[in-house]
């Protein structure tokens, strides 16, 4: 049997939803270990001057517990 955790963490990028995803898993790996999957559960953006210029994510990372 396997016991897993879920963490919830915010991610942003300049370049796109995807990429701040792709960060977010990233930096999560460094001190979590076994990741098993990402849930995108919430898309934002920062506007300035009718621009987007900053993309945002909210992940939930489940790991194994050893």
């Amino acid at each position: 049997m396997s016991v897993l955790k879920v963490v919830e963490i915010l991610s942003n990028s300049t370049q796109s939803w995807e990429d701040a995803t792709k960060k977010g898993v990233e930096k999560a790996s460094e001190t979590i270990k076994g990741i098993k999957s990402a849930y995108v559960k919430e898309f934002s953006t920062v506007v300035k001057d009718g621009t987007v210029t900053e993309y945002r994510v909210n992940l939930k990372i489940t790991f194994e517990v050893k």
